[in-house]
Protein backbone atom coordinates (compact mmCIF):
# COMPACT_ATOMS: atom_id res chain seq x y z
CA UNK A 1 0.00 0.00 0.00
CA UNK A 2 2.78 2.20 0.64
CA UNK A 3 6.25 3.19 -1.28
CA UNK A 4 9.50 3.06 0.01
CA UNK A 5 11.62 5.25 0.99
CA UNK A 6 14.28 4.73 -1.34
CA UNK A 7 12.21 4.30 -4.60
CA UNK A 8 11.58 8.12 -3.91
CA UNK A 9 14.99 8.98 -2.16
CA UNK A 10 16.67 7.78 -4.87
CA UNK A 11 14.92 9.33 -7.56
CA UNK A 12 16.65 13.08 -6.84
CA UNK A 13 19.18 14.37 -4.08
CA UNK A 14 17.96 16.37 -1.73
CA UNK A 15 19.12 19.12 -2.15
CA UNK A 16 18.23 18.98 -5.75
CA UNK A 17 14.65 18.78 -4.77
CA UNK A 18 14.20 20.95 -2.70
CA UNK A 19 16.20 24.01 -4.08
CA UNK A 20 15.22 23.56 -7.47
CA UNK A 21 12.18 23.26 -9.83
CA UNK A 22 13.03 21.18 -12.76
CA UNK A 23 12.97 18.01 -14.01
CA UNK A 24 14.48 16.02 -10.75
CA UNK A 25 11.66 16.88 -8.97
CA UNK A 26 9.26 15.44 -11.72
CA UNK A 27 11.29 12.62 -11.66
CA UNK A 28 11.21 12.15 -7.72
CA UNK A 29 7.09 12.73 -7.89
CA UNK A 30 6.68 10.13 -10.34
CA UNK A 31 8.64 7.95 -8.31
CA UNK A 32 6.84 8.50 -5.51
CA UNK A 33 3.26 8.73 -7.21
CA UNK A 34 3.05 5.86 -9.53
CA UNK A 35 4.61 3.74 -6.75
CA UNK A 36 2.15 4.62 -3.95
CA UNK A 37 -1.19 4.15 -6.23
CA UNK A 38 0.17 0.29 -7.15
CA UNK A 39 -2.27 -1.01 -5.04
CA UNK A 40 -5.19 0.71 -6.12
CA UNK A 41 -4.72 0.45 -9.71
CA UNK A 42 -3.91 -3.47 -9.41
CA UNK A 43 -7.13 -3.37 -7.87
CA UNK A 44 -8.87 -2.77 -11.31
CA UNK A 45 -7.54 -6.43 -11.98
CA UNK A 46 -10.38 -8.02 -9.63
CA UNK A 47 -12.80 -5.33 -8.55
CA UNK A 48 -14.94 -5.06 -11.39
CA UNK A 49 -15.41 -9.08 -11.91
CA UNK A 50 -16.35 -9.31 -7.47
CA UNK A 51 -19.43 -6.67 -8.40
CA UNK A 52 -20.92 -8.63 -11.43
CA UNK A 53 -20.94 -11.35 -9.18
CA UNK A 54 -22.35 -9.67 -6.35
CA UNK A 55 -25.28 -8.72 -9.38
CA UNK A 56 -25.33 -12.44 -10.29
CA UNK A 57 -23.62 -11.63 -13.53
CA UNK A 58 -26.31 -8.83 -14.59
CA UNK A 59 -24.38 -6.85 -16.89
CA UNK A 60 -26.93 -3.97 -17.05
CA UNK A 61 -26.37 -2.42 -13.57
CA UNK A 62 -22.65 -3.18 -13.74
CA UNK A 63 -21.49 0.39 -15.39
CA UNK A 64 -24.23 1.93 -12.16
CA UNK A 65 -22.59 -0.02 -9.60
CA UNK A 66 -19.11 0.92 -10.82
CA UNK A 67 -20.12 4.13 -10.87
CA UNK A 68 -21.50 4.56 -7.31
CA UNK A 69 -18.20 2.67 -6.24
CA UNK A 70 -16.13 5.48 -8.10
CA UNK A 71 -18.14 7.92 -6.70
CA UNK A 72 -17.68 6.74 -2.93
CA UNK A 73 -13.73 6.71 -3.82
CA UNK A 74 -13.95 10.33 -4.60
CA UNK A 75 -15.62 11.39 -1.57
CA UNK A 76 -13.26 9.32 0.52
CA UNK A 77 -10.19 10.70 -1.38
CA UNK A 78 -11.57 13.96 -0.33
CA UNK A 79 -10.88 13.39 3.22
CA UNK A 80 -7.74 12.38 2.77
CA UNK A 81 -6.93 15.42 0.88
CA UNK A 82 -7.48 17.30 3.75
CA UNK A 83 -5.59 14.79 5.78
CA UNK A 84 -2.68 16.00 4.04
CA UNK A 85 -2.84 19.23 4.30
CA UNK A 86 -3.25 19.12 8.14
CA UNK A 87 -0.66 16.14 8.73
CA UNK A 88 2.15 17.03 6.22
CA UNK A 89 4.43 15.35 8.07
CA UNK A 90 2.29 11.83 7.63
CA UNK A 91 0.19 9.76 9.67
CA UNK A 92 -3.44 9.67 7.81
CA UNK A 93 -5.93 8.49 9.89
CA UNK A 94 -4.05 7.15 12.76
CA UNK A 95 -2.78 10.71 13.34
CA UNK A 96 -5.98 12.39 12.93
CA UNK A 97 -7.57 9.97 15.88
CA UNK A 98 -4.82 10.12 17.91
CA UNK A 99 -5.19 14.03 18.15
CA UNK A 100 -8.63 14.52 17.97
CA UNK A 101 -10.34 11.30 20.56
CA UNK A 102 -6.77 11.24 22.46
CA UNK A 103 -4.23 7.94 21.92
CA UNK A 104 -6.35 4.65 22.81
CA UNK A 105 -7.89 5.53 19.40
CA UNK A 106 -5.12 5.47 17.34
CA UNK A 107 -5.23 1.57 17.75
CA UNK A 108 -8.24 0.93 15.38
CA UNK A 109 -6.90 2.39 12.16
CA UNK A 110 -3.62 0.74 13.20
CA UNK A 111 -5.28 -2.72 14.14
CA UNK A 112 -7.19 -2.32 10.66
CA UNK A 113 -4.34 -1.51 8.70
CA UNK A 114 -2.38 -4.67 9.87
CA UNK A 115 -5.09 -7.03 8.75
CA UNK A 116 -5.32 -4.92 5.06
CA UNK A 117 -1.87 -5.51 4.54
CA UNK A 118 -2.57 -9.30 5.31
CA UNK A 119 -4.89 -9.02 3.00
CA UNK A 120 -3.59 -6.92 0.27
CA UNK A 121 -0.54 -9.53 0.32
CA UNK A 122 -2.71 -12.27 -0.03
CA UNK A 123 -5.32 -11.42 -2.54
CA UNK A 124 -2.63 -9.69 -4.65
CA UNK A 125 -0.65 -13.41 -4.79
CA UNK A 126 -3.77 -14.74 -5.75
CA UNK A 127 -4.85 -12.76 -8.09
CA UNK A 128 -0.85 -12.87 -9.89
CA UNK A 129 -1.27 -16.49 -10.19
CA UNK A 130 -5.29 -16.20 -12.07
CA UNK A 131 -3.35 -13.89 -14.27
CA UNK A 132 -0.63 -16.20 -15.05
CA UNK A 133 -3.22 -19.14 -15.14
CA UNK A 134 -5.57 -17.54 -17.56
CA UNK A 135 -2.45 -17.04 -19.89
CA UNK A 136 -1.75 -20.71 -19.19
CA UNK A 137 -4.41 -22.71 -17.79
CA UNK A 138 -2.32 -25.55 -18.03
CA UNK A 139 -0.86 -24.09 -15.05
CA UNK A 140 -4.52 -24.24 -13.31
CA UNK A 141 -3.96 -27.23 -10.89
CA UNK A 142 -1.24 -25.83 -9.60
CA UNK A 143 -2.75 -22.92 -8.16
CA UNK A 144 -2.52 -22.80 -4.86
CA UNK A 145 1.32 -24.42 -5.01
CA UNK A 146 1.97 -21.20 -7.47
CA UNK A 147 0.71 -18.87 -5.26
CA UNK A 148 2.11 -19.90 -2.48
CA UNK A 149 5.70 -20.06 -4.57
CA UNK A 150 5.26 -16.27 -5.68
CA UNK A 151 4.52 -15.42 -2.07
CA UNK A 152 7.59 -16.64 -1.07
CA UNK A 153 9.27 -15.03 -3.71
CA UNK A 154 8.17 -11.91 -2.98
CA UNK A 155 8.52 -12.39 1.11
CA UNK A 156 12.17 -12.99 0.20
CA UNK A 157 12.45 -10.00 -1.69
CA UNK A 158 12.21 -7.86 1.16
CA UNK A 159 15.56 -9.21 2.42
CA UNK A 160 17.29 -6.80 0.09
CA UNK A 161 15.45 -3.69 1.49
CA UNK A 162 13.92 -1.09 -0.33
CA UNK A 163 16.03 -1.18 -3.77
CA UNK A 164 14.76 -1.43 -7.22
CA UNK A 165 11.06 -0.11 -5.78
CA UNK A 166 11.38 2.71 -8.75
CA UNK A 167 10.06 -0.26 -11.01
CA UNK A 168 6.44 -0.52 -8.96
CA UNK A 169 6.27 3.15 -10.20
CA UNK A 170 7.70 1.61 -14.11
CA UNK A 171 5.16 -1.50 -13.48
CA UNK A 172 1.86 0.95 -12.39
CA UNK A 173 2.84 3.11 -16.10
CA UNK A 174 2.91 0.18 -18.24
CA UNK A 175 0.11 -1.78 -17.08
CA UNK A 176 -1.99 1.66 -17.57
CA UNK A 177 -0.46 2.03 -20.84
CA UNK A 178 -1.07 -1.61 -22.28
CA UNK A 179 -4.88 -0.93 -20.65
CA UNK A 180 -5.54 2.29 -22.64
CA UNK A 181 -4.20 -0.02 -25.57
CA UNK A 182 -6.85 -2.75 -25.06
CA UNK A 183 -9.43 -0.42 -24.47
CA UNK A 184 -9.19 1.41 -27.41
CA UNK A 185 -9.05 -1.43 -29.60
CA UNK A 186 -12.00 -2.98 -27.65
CA UNK A 187 -14.33 0.18 -28.58
CA UNK A 188 -12.89 0.70 -32.13
CA UNK A 189 -12.57 -3.39 -33.10
CA UNK A 190 -12.44 -5.57 -31.13
CA UNK A 191 -11.04 -9.23 -32.14
CA UNK A 192 -14.48 -11.14 -31.12
CA UNK A 193 -17.62 -10.19 -28.18
CA UNK A 194 -18.69 -12.27 -25.43
CA UNK A 195 -22.31 -14.03 -25.02
CA UNK A 196 -23.36 -13.02 -21.97
CA UNK A 197 -26.78 -11.36 -21.84
CA UNK A 198 -26.49 -7.70 -21.57
CA UNK A 199 -29.72 -8.24 -18.52
CA UNK A 200 -30.44 -10.88 -16.23
CA UNK A 201 -33.32 -10.99 -13.47
CA UNK A 202 -31.30 -10.23 -10.62
CA UNK A 203 -34.27 -11.38 -8.07
CA UNK A 204 -34.95 -7.94 -6.84
CA UNK A 205 -35.05 -4.28 -7.78
CA UNK A 206 -32.40 -3.14 -9.57
CA UNK A 207 -31.56 -0.22 -7.22
CA UNK A 208 -31.45 -2.69 -4.48
CA UNK A 209 -29.19 -5.01 -6.64
CA UNK A 210 -26.53 -2.07 -6.67
CA UNK A 211 -26.46 -0.87 -3.55
CA UNK A 212 -26.47 -4.53 -1.75
CA UNK A 213 -23.35 -5.27 -4.75
CA UNK A 214 -21.21 -2.01 -4.93
CA UNK A 215 -19.60 -2.83 -1.34
CA UNK A 216 -17.92 -5.70 -2.41
CA UNK A 217 -16.16 -3.68 -5.41
CA UNK A 218 -15.10 -1.30 -2.78
CA UNK A 219 -11.54 -3.44 -2.98
CA UNK A 220 -10.44 -0.16 -5.47
CA UNK A 221 -10.77 1.87 -2.20
CA UNK A 222 -7.91 0.09 -0.43
CA UNK A 223 -4.60 2.08 -0.96
CA UNK A 224 -6.01 5.50 -0.65
CA UNK A 225 -4.75 6.29 2.66
CA UNK A 226 -1.50 5.27 1.62
CA UNK A 227 -0.31 8.82 0.11
CA UNK A 228 -1.19 10.20 3.31
CA UNK A 229 1.22 8.40 5.27
CA UNK A 230 4.08 7.56 2.65
CA UNK A 231 4.82 11.28 2.46
CA UNK A 232 6.33 11.07 5.88
CA UNK A 233 9.20 9.52 3.67
CA UNK A 234 9.88 12.33 1.80
CA UNK A 235 12.21 14.14 4.64
CA UNK A 236 14.36 15.90 2.29
CA UNK A 237 10.80 18.06 1.04
CA UNK A 238 9.46 20.95 3.32
CA UNK A 239 5.56 20.71 4.63
CA UNK A 240 4.42 22.83 1.47
CA UNK A 241 5.70 20.39 -1.25
CA UNK A 242 4.82 17.25 0.78
CA UNK A 243 1.29 18.38 0.85
CA UNK A 244 1.58 18.91 -2.88
CA UNK A 245 3.22 15.66 -3.68
CA UNK A 246 0.28 13.54 -1.37
CA UNK A 247 -2.29 16.01 -2.97
CA UNK A 248 -0.89 15.11 -6.59
CA UNK A 249 -0.70 11.33 -5.82
CA UNK A 250 -4.53 11.21 -4.41
CA UNK A 251 -5.64 13.39 -7.60
CA UNK A 252 -3.64 11.31 -9.83
CA UNK A 253 -5.27 7.76 -7.93
CA UNK A 254 -8.37 8.96 -8.78
CA UNK A 255 -8.14 9.85 -12.46
CA UNK A 256 -6.44 6.56 -13.36
CA UNK A 257 -8.18 4.43 -10.96
CA UNK A 258 -11.68 5.81 -11.44
CA UNK A 259 -10.47 6.08 -15.31
CA UNK A 260 -9.73 2.55 -15.61
CA UNK A 261 -12.88 1.12 -13.99
CA UNK A 262 -15.03 2.82 -15.60
CA UNK A 263 -13.62 2.73 -19.11
CA UNK A 264 -12.90 -1.20 -18.78
CA UNK A 265 -16.24 -1.84 -16.94
CA UNK A 266 -17.96 0.20 -19.86
CA UNK A 267 -16.12 -2.08 -22.56
CA UNK A 268 -17.47 -5.13 -20.34
CA UNK A 269 -20.82 -4.17 -21.55
CA UNK A 270 -20.46 -3.30 -24.67
CA UNK A 271 -18.72 -6.40 -25.55
CA UNK A 272 -21.24 -8.92 -23.46
CA UNK A 273 -18.14 -10.35 -20.92
CA UNK A 274 -19.91 -11.95 -18.29
CA UNK A 275 -19.05 -13.66 -15.05
CA UNK A 276 -15.72 -16.11 -16.35
CA UNK A 277 -14.99 -19.18 -16.25
CA UNK A 278 -13.17 -20.98 -13.75
CA UNK A 279 -9.71 -20.75 -14.82
CA UNK A 280 -10.22 -17.18 -15.85
CA UNK A 281 -10.80 -13.75 -15.22
CA UNK A 282 -13.62 -11.20 -16.36
CA UNK A 283 -10.56 -8.86 -16.68
CA UNK A 284 -8.88 -11.52 -18.55
CA UNK A 285 -11.32 -11.76 -20.82
CA UNK A 286 -12.28 -8.20 -21.80
CA UNK A 287 -8.17 -8.16 -22.88
CA UNK A 288 -9.17 -11.33 -24.84
CA UNK A 289 -11.85 -10.32 -26.62
CA UNK A 290 -10.76 -6.68 -27.07
CA UNK A 291 -7.27 -7.72 -28.71
CA UNK A 292 -7.88 -11.42 -29.37
CA UNK A 293 -4.61 -13.96 -28.21
CA UNK A 294 -1.45 -12.12 -29.81
CA UNK A 295 1.06 -10.03 -28.22
CA UNK A 296 -1.45 -7.19 -26.98
CA UNK A 297 -3.27 -10.03 -24.76
CA UNK A 298 -0.04 -11.08 -23.34
CA UNK A 299 1.61 -8.17 -22.58
CA UNK A 300 -1.84 -6.87 -20.60
CA UNK A 301 -1.87 -10.48 -18.31
CA UNK A 302 1.93 -10.18 -17.86
CA UNK A 303 1.28 -6.41 -16.87
CA UNK A 304 -1.12 -6.88 -14.73
CA UNK A 305 0.59 -10.04 -12.63
CA UNK A 306 3.71 -7.83 -12.41
CA UNK A 307 1.57 -4.77 -11.22
CA UNK A 308 -0.41 -6.97 -8.42
CA UNK A 309 2.84 -9.05 -7.49
CA UNK A 310 4.30 -4.89 -6.90
CA UNK A 311 1.39 -4.32 -4.82
CA UNK A 312 2.03 -7.39 -2.73
CA UNK A 313 5.71 -6.34 -2.20
CA UNK A 314 5.04 -2.98 -1.64
CA UNK A 315 2.37 -4.22 1.89
CA UNK A 316 5.65 -6.60 2.47
CA UNK A 317 7.33 -3.48 2.55
CA UNK A 318 4.72 -1.43 4.97
CA UNK A 319 3.13 -4.29 7.21
CA UNK A 320 6.39 -5.44 8.81
CA UNK A 321 7.70 -1.57 8.96
CA UNK A 322 4.42 -1.06 10.98
CA UNK A 323 5.02 -3.50 13.49
CA UNK A 324 8.65 -2.91 13.65
CA UNK A 325 7.63 0.84 14.67
CA UNK A 326 5.50 -0.75 16.88
CA UNK A 327 8.48 -2.48 18.39
CA UNK A 328 10.03 0.64 19.44
CA UNK A 329 13.52 1.29 19.52
CA UNK A 330 16.63 1.02 22.56
CA UNK A 331 15.68 4.78 23.03
CA UNK A 332 11.64 4.20 23.17
CA UNK A 333 9.75 1.84 24.51
CA UNK A 334 7.57 -0.20 22.45
CA UNK A 335 4.37 -2.16 22.55
CA UNK A 336 5.57 -5.39 20.61
CA UNK A 337 8.26 -7.49 21.31
CA UNK A 338 11.63 -6.44 20.01
CA UNK A 339 12.64 -9.34 18.16
CA UNK A 340 9.82 -8.01 15.84
CA UNK A 341 12.03 -5.03 15.36
CA UNK A 342 15.28 -7.45 14.48
CA UNK A 343 16.16 -6.01 10.79
CA UNK A 344 19.35 -7.21 8.64
CA UNK A 345 21.58 -4.99 6.84
CA UNK A 346 19.22 -3.97 4.63
CA UNK A 347 17.25 -2.56 7.67
CA UNK A 348 14.45 -5.07 6.92
CA UNK A 349 12.65 -6.44 9.86
CA UNK A 350 13.19 -10.00 8.84
CA UNK A 351 10.88 -11.71 11.86
CA UNK A 352 8.30 -9.13 11.48
CA UNK A 353 8.25 -10.34 7.33
CA UNK A 354 8.14 -14.28 8.45
CA UNK A 355 4.66 -13.18 10.59
CA UNK A 356 3.16 -11.98 7.55
CA UNK A 357 4.15 -14.27 5.17
CA UNK A 358 2.95 -16.68 7.37
CA UNK A 359 -1.00 -15.06 7.70
CA UNK A 360 -0.95 -14.95 3.74
CA UNK A 361 -0.11 -18.27 3.15
CA UNK A 362 -2.57 -19.31 5.99
CA UNK A 363 -5.27 -17.11 3.83
CA UNK A 364 -3.99 -17.83 0.35
CA UNK A 365 -5.04 -21.83 1.28
CA UNK A 366 -8.03 -21.38 3.57
CA UNK A 367 -9.31 -19.44 0.10
CA UNK A 368 -7.99 -21.99 -2.08
CA UNK A 369 -5.82 -19.69 -4.10
CA UNK A 370 -9.23 -17.92 -5.69
CA UNK A 371 -9.13 -13.87 -5.25
CA UNK A 372 -12.83 -13.45 -5.33
CA UNK A 373 -13.03 -15.62 -2.16
CA UNK A 374 -10.58 -12.63 -0.54
CA UNK A 375 -12.59 -9.89 -2.14
CA UNK A 376 -15.74 -10.35 0.35
CA UNK A 377 -13.21 -9.50 3.76
CA UNK A 378 -10.87 -6.84 1.76
CA UNK A 379 -12.74 -3.86 2.09
CA UNK A 380 -14.05 -4.49 5.90
CA UNK A 381 -10.67 -3.44 8.12
CA UNK A 382 -9.72 -0.32 5.93
CA UNK A 383 -13.42 1.13 5.86
CA UNK A 384 -12.95 0.91 9.36
CA UNK A 385 -9.72 2.80 9.15
CA UNK A 386 -11.80 5.25 6.74
CA UNK A 387 -14.37 5.86 9.29
CA UNK A 388 -11.96 6.82 12.54
CA UNK A 389 -10.31 9.11 9.93
CA UNK A 390 -13.83 10.95 8.86
CA UNK A 391 -15.26 10.83 12.20
CA UNK A 392 -11.60 12.97 13.35
CA UNK A 393 -11.99 15.37 10.43
CA UNK A 394 -15.33 15.85 10.99
CA UNK A 395 -14.73 16.83 14.74
CA UNK A 396 -11.51 19.15 13.60
CA UNK A 397 -13.91 20.69 11.28
CA UNK A 398 -16.18 21.32 14.25
CA UNK A 399 -14.22 22.67 16.32
CA UNK A 400 -13.00 25.46 13.54
CA UNK A 401 -16.39 26.25 12.87
CA UNK A 402 -16.40 24.98 9.08
CA UNK A 403 -19.82 24.05 8.76
CA UNK A 404 -19.97 23.03 5.45
CA UNK A 405 -16.65 21.04 6.10
CA UNK A 406 -17.92 19.06 8.71
CA UNK A 407 -21.17 18.06 7.27
CA UNK A 408 -19.26 16.69 4.13
CA UNK A 409 -17.04 14.63 6.24
CA UNK A 410 -20.24 13.63 8.23
CA UNK A 411 -21.61 12.53 5.33
CA UNK A 412 -18.69 10.91 3.90
CA UNK A 413 -18.50 8.61 7.09
CA UNK A 414 -22.29 7.34 7.14
CA UNK A 415 -21.50 6.24 3.58
CA UNK A 416 -18.58 4.63 4.68
CA UNK A 417 -20.11 3.00 7.63
CA UNK A 418 -22.89 1.55 5.38
CA UNK A 419 -20.61 0.37 2.75
CA UNK A 420 -18.94 -0.96 6.08
CA UNK A 421 -22.30 -2.33 7.14
CA UNK A 422 -23.40 -3.98 4.14
CA UNK A 423 -20.33 -5.71 3.85
CA UNK A 424 -20.47 -6.83 7.30
CA UNK A 425 -24.17 -8.70 6.37
CA UNK A 426 -22.63 -10.83 4.42
CA UNK A 427 -21.64 -13.26 7.23
CA UNK A 428 -18.18 -13.95 6.66
CA UNK A 429 -16.46 -10.89 6.25
CA UNK A 430 -17.25 -10.09 10.39
CA UNK A 431 -13.71 -11.93 10.68
CA UNK A 432 -11.91 -9.51 9.13
CA UNK A 433 -13.78 -6.84 11.78
CA UNK A 434 -13.11 -9.16 14.31
CA UNK A 435 -9.41 -9.46 13.69
CA UNK A 436 -9.36 -5.92 13.61
CA UNK A 437 -10.87 -5.57 16.70
CA UNK A 438 -8.51 -8.36 18.51
CA UNK A 439 -5.55 -6.61 17.33
CA UNK A 440 -6.17 -2.77 18.46
CA UNK A 441 -7.17 -4.33 21.37
CA UNK A 442 -4.37 -6.31 22.01
CA UNK A 443 -2.61 -3.04 20.99
CA UNK A 444 -3.93 -1.51 23.71
CA UNK A 445 -3.01 -3.65 26.59
CA UNK A 446 0.19 -3.78 25.75
CA UNK A 447 0.63 0.26 25.32
CA UNK A 448 -0.84 0.44 28.51
CA UNK A 449 1.08 -2.03 30.17
CA UNK A 450 4.09 -0.22 28.55
CA UNK A 451 3.34 2.72 30.61
CA UNK A 452 1.50 4.29 27.73
CA UNK A 453 4.80 5.86 25.76
CA UNK A 454 4.03 8.72 23.82
CA UNK A 455 3.89 9.34 20.42
CA UNK A 456 1.87 6.27 19.30
CA UNK A 457 -0.42 8.48 17.41
CA UNK A 458 2.89 9.31 15.08
CA UNK A 459 3.18 5.43 14.76
CA UNK A 460 2.38 5.37 10.54
CA UNK A 461 4.50 8.65 10.09
CA UNK A 462 7.21 6.63 11.88
CA UNK A 463 7.10 3.29 10.20
CA UNK A 464 7.17 5.58 6.66
CA UNK A 465 10.08 7.78 7.87
CA UNK A 466 12.40 4.98 9.07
Amino acid sequence: MTVSKSAAAGAAAPSAVVGGRGPRRSVLFFAFAFAVIADPVSSVAYAIEAALRALHGDLALLLPTMSLVIGLVVVVTANYWQLVRRFPKGGGAAAAAGRVFGARWTFLPIGALVVDFVLTIGISIAAAASAVIALFPGLAPWRIPMALLLLVVVAGLTWFGHGGRLLFAVMTVAFVIISVAVLILGFTSPHATGHAAASADPGRSAMLAVVLAFPVAMALATGIEAPSTAIAQLGQLDDTHRRRFGRGTLALLVVIVGGLTLALTALAVQLHIGVPGTDSTQIADIAHAAAGPGWLYSAFQLTSSLLLLAAASSSFQAGPGLLKALSGMPERPGVLPPVLGRANRHHTPYWSVVVYLAAAALIIVAAAGQEQELVLFYAVAVFVSFLVGLMAMARLAHREHKTALMWINALAAVAVAFTLVVNLLRGWPVLSLAATLLIAAGLYVRWTRAGRPTGIEDVEARAEAE
